[in-house]
């Protein structure tokens, strides 16, 4: 039966009795109230005069709890490739936090962790121009590390941004102070490595803390609206190019026969200069040595001489002679053979000179036989 149906208790479970009102809020939420601080051991409200509020016991278990979560919400781990940068009210500490488990207060430290093994790669490209006033398209790639933490987080806003600047500049430098066959050609090598020096340099003097790793030209090239224009002008080059080669290569294979030549004809002057000398002297020692006998035998020398000149003569001569005084005038002269045994001999020729000389050395031992034998039988 409800409460408030006829023949009920009359008794209004929110405290009311004997009214049909509405219920007293304020009495519902104080006799919570009373119930909750017995229930923590405290107390309940004394009509007014002990005032109302939480018991000491659960303020302390609040205040236990809200401890313990502080507690672990500074725990915190760095792992091996970071460091940590803690800021203590907002200002870095010089110290690093290493890789491991760390506590700092919450709201008092604020951890930053940086990857210091992480290599990062930063892409720029754009359009230089060059010593000797050419337009060159350049995209290069920049390798860097985080090696110093606190002046990366501390000493520039963006990093990023500073180091985009800072290659801009080092490249336009670098550049510009080279040519633009170099720049896209075989020079490119060493104008990254340059580079990557003056980006360096930019970057300590910044404070940025950052490591330039490597630079790589990756493209370096004329625009697209002149690349038509820029091949035709680098085949020209090399058709030059080829035709320089070929001509060197001409002049080093004529100027070594040239001087072969050359060479070889100095030494063919030198022989025969030394053989007209050598010919002379021996005919000079030939003469007086028949000088000398000439005088010994007169009639003897002159006839030898007489007839080794006759028989030079007509051993070059195609004439036969035939002496048939008292003789048979029917004679068989093979005039066929004989004319191919006397060929006339050139003039110059080796082998005739040597004829004479054989001729000449017989008379000579034939001359010095006979004064021998004329000088025995003076003797006797």
């Amino acid at each position: 039966m409800a409460w408030n149906e006829p023949g009920g208790n009359d008794k209004d479970p929110w405290g009311n009795r004997g009214d049909q009102g509405p219920p007293d809020l304020d009495e519902v939420f104080r006799k919570a109230q009373d119930r909750l601080s017995g229930i923590f051991g405290g107390g309940g409200s004394g009509g007014g005069e002990g005032g109302g509020g939480l018991s000491y016991g659960l303020i302390a278990v609040l205040a236990a709890v809200g401890l313990l979560l502080y507690a672990f919400s500074g725990i915190y781990q760095v792992d091996e490739k970071e460091r940590g940068v803690v800021f203590r009210f907002g200002a870095a500490q010089e110290a690093l936090v290493m890789p491991g488990l760390h506590w700092n207060p919450p709201i008092i430290d604020k951890v930053e962790r940086v990857n210091v093994t992480n290599v990062y790669s930063h892409q720029h490209q754009a359009l230089m121009l060059t010593e000797d006033e050419n337009i060159v398209d350049i995209n290069m790639s920049v390798q860097y590390l985080a090696s110093d933490p606190r002046a990366y987080l501390v000493n520039v806003r963006s990093p990023e941004n500073s180091l985009s600047h800072a290659t801009e500049s080092a490249l336009r430098h670098v550049v510009g102070s080279s040519t633009m066959d170099s720049v896209i050609t075989d020079g490119r090598a060493a104008i990254a490595l340059e580079v990557q020096q003056r980006l360096q340099n930019y970057l300590d003097l910044y404070g940025a803390g950052i490591t330039v790793s490597t630079v790589n030209i990756d493209q370096s090239a004329p625009p697209a609206q002149v690349k038509d224009a820029f091949d035709d002008v680098q085949k020209a080059k090399e058709d030059e190019q080829r035709y320089i080669n070929q001509a060197n290569a001409l002049a080093e294979q004529i100027i070594p026969e040239a001087r072969g030549d050359a060479a070889k004809q100095v030494e063919q002057a030198n022989a025969y200069r030394d053989q007209v000398i050598a010919r002379a002297e021996g005919e000079a020692e030939r003469f007086k040595k028949l000088l000398a006998e000439y005088s010994v035998s007169k009639r003897v020398t002159r006839d030898r001489l007489y007839m080794d000149a006759l028989e030079k003569v007509l051993s070059q001569s195609s004439k036969v002679m035939v002496d048939v005084e008292g003789g048979n005038n029917m004679l068989y002269l093979p005039l066929d053979r004989m004319t191919q045994n006397n060929t006339p001999a050139r003039v110059g020729n080796e082998s005739s000179v040597d004829s004479v000389r054989n001729a000449s050395d017989a008379i000579l031992r034939e001359l010095n036989d006979r004064v021998t034998t004329n000088r025995r039988r003076d003797t006797r």
